[in-house]
């Protein structure tokens, strides 16, 4: 057990390095997707066939692509079109890209379960498709999207330990810096596990918070 312990306390700076890397790529990629996934979930819900075809496309293509194939891309390919991103821009990017088809399925699943009366009779009264979306769909698919959201954003949180396979200092580089140090690399994986955990922790937390605000508002 003290051995279990020392892993620990003797990398300590690692560990906080690594996990507060972690949360800054995540919160960046949050923001990132949720915004373009948003953007994308208009599209595919749009009147102009041409938005509508674009988000399918992006969608479709996104989606069945390896994370890590997208990682490579930006840190391998896109250097070689005089496009010049540090490892950290590419990790956010990549993320963001990623992560935002996902976010778009959710829009749009949840605006699926809005009764089109509803954007019926916003429209018959002269509203925008914009204002349609905005104030009529949106807060009502709100209920619906909640839970799958978070559970993509709790996915896109374990996904930034691919970064760590391309020079980003996160929480999934840190067994490579220790096993350098000789440390037992069983107790390294069971700390980065409680880690994750503890990071974890407050988004399913606000999930069922949201979860019960939204029910009640019901």
């Amino acid at each position: 057990m003290t051995e279990f312990f020392r892993v620990l306390t003797d990398n300590w700076s690692l560990f906080v390095d690594g996990f507060s890397n972690t949360i800054r790529l995540f919160l960046i990629a949050a923001v990132g997707c949720l915004l373009l996934g948003m953007l994308l979930g208009a599209f595919r819900v749009s009147p102009i066939p041409a938005l509508r075809w674009f988000g399918a496309g992006y969608v479709n293509i996104v989606r069945n692509t390896p994370l890590t194939l997208v990682f490579a891309f930006l840190v391998f390919a896109v250097p070689k079109l005089d496009v010049n991103l540090d490892y950290d821009t590419a990790a956010f990017t990549a993320l963001t890209v990623y992560t935002a088809a996902f976010v778009c399925e959710v829009v749009r699943s949840g605006i699926n379960t809005v009764s089109p009366g509803q954007a019926e009779a916003a429209r018959a009264i002269g509203m925008t498709f914009g204002q349609v979306l905005s104030q009529v769909v949106l807060p009502q698919a709100l209920r619906a999207m909640v839970p799958p959201l978070m559970s993509v954003m709790i996915a896109m949180l374990k996904n930034t330990t691919i970064a760590a396979g391309f020079s980003v200092l996160e929480a999934g580089a840190i067994p490579a810096y220790l096993s350098e140090r000789g440390e037992n690399q069983f107790f390294v994986l069971l700390w980065i596990t409680i880690g994750f955990l503890v990071v974890i922790s407050p988004l399913v937390l606000l999930q069922r918070a949201l979860e019960r605000k939204l029910v009640v508002a019901r």
